[in-house]
């Protein structure tokens, strides 16, 4: 997996160019303002920005090799993500079923994101099923039934325009009724800012409350990596609307920043469980810190 991870993070990797950075030299001022510039460039956030590099003056000295000082960075940035309880975490199960709810704005990769995540947990043995619950977005329901085909996973789904919640309630019956381990909810992308589309969601969240009495609980939030700091807005106003229970960030081989990554748990303190590098199936990769900063640093 490392070796693929450095292979999708290569364009990251190279906007950053922090490992050039370090083998410079000197740690003078100018240093400092370069490693700066570009972590606050590449979307890691004003805050976190300061705190990591403080924390790294902390913790070098003039003395410190270069290799030693990327070797230090990466520690902390890795230290940070742990710090998040659940990070890297995957789907939860217990002695019932589970049921995953995916929420995001438009085109942040849901579909192909319950189509991966159902062939990953299918490989681990337990039995899939997808509610098609976005019935307004044109040809919606045909490519989630394409992906779900892929995933070789059966997907529950109603007419062009049906409502969402009947699609969610007739899921559930028929986890049940086949016995299945995990429904995945693919729900219908909606700008954060719409109060009526964010009121639907809420409504699609009550009734799998109402309807999964000792079911497993997972909501995520599918963030595409590219829209930065947005990403962290759309968390909150989310996470204001259904309880969520994790991020997934999407799309992150395609970001020329990526600090998202890096900001988004200790911003929102959700953790980031998975995370997005390709198109293919097997490109939905759980989050492992370490792996994820020494392929981002290229250490």
């Amino acid at each position: 997996m490392y070796g693929k991870l450095n292979e999708k993070l290569e364009a990251v990797r190279r906007k950053w160019a922090i490992k050039g950075l370090f083998a410079r030299g000197a740690r003078d001022d100018t240093f400092w303002e370069s490693l700066e510039e570009i972590l606050i460039s590449g979307d890691v956030g004003s805050r976190q920005t300061e705190e990591i590099i403080l924390s790294l003056r902390e913790r070098t000295s003039s003395d410190t090799s270069d290799s030693e000082a990327l070797g230090t960075l990466s520690s902390i940035l890795c230290e940070r993500l742990r710090a998040v309880e659940g990070t890297g975490m995957p789907v939860r199960f217990s002695t019932g079923p589970t049921v995953v709810m995916l929420n995001g704005v438009n085109g942040s990769g849901k579909t192909t994101t319950a189509a991966k995540l159902a062939w990953i947990l299918g490989n681990e043995g337990k039995k899939v099923l997808i509610a098609a619950a976005d019935t307004f977005r044109a040809g919606a329901v045909e490519q989630l039934n394409v992906w779900g085909s892929r995933a070789g996973v059966r997907v529950i789904f109603h007419t062009h325009g049906g409502d969402p919640g009947a699609v969610v309630f007739d899921a559930i019956r028929a986890v049940e009724a086949g016995n299945f381990d995990c429904l995945i909810v693919d729900t219908a992308g909606r700008l954060h800012n719409k109060t009526n589309l964010m009121e639907e969601l809420s409504k699609i969240s009550r009734i799998i409350d109402r309807n999964c009495q000792g079911w497993t609980l997972e909501s995520f939030l599918v963030v595409d990596a590219v829209s930065g700091q947005n990403g962290l807005k759309q968390a909150e106003v989310f996470g204001g609307t259904v309880p969520l229970t994790g991020l997934i960030i999407t799309k992150y081989d395609h970001a020329a920043k990526g600090g998202i990554i890096l900001s988004a748990g200790n911003e929102l303190g959700l953790p980031v469980r998975y995370v997005g590098i390709g198109e293919n199936m097997d490109d939905l990769k759980l989050f492992e810190p370490e792996e994820f900063v020494n392929a981002l640093l290229g250490i």
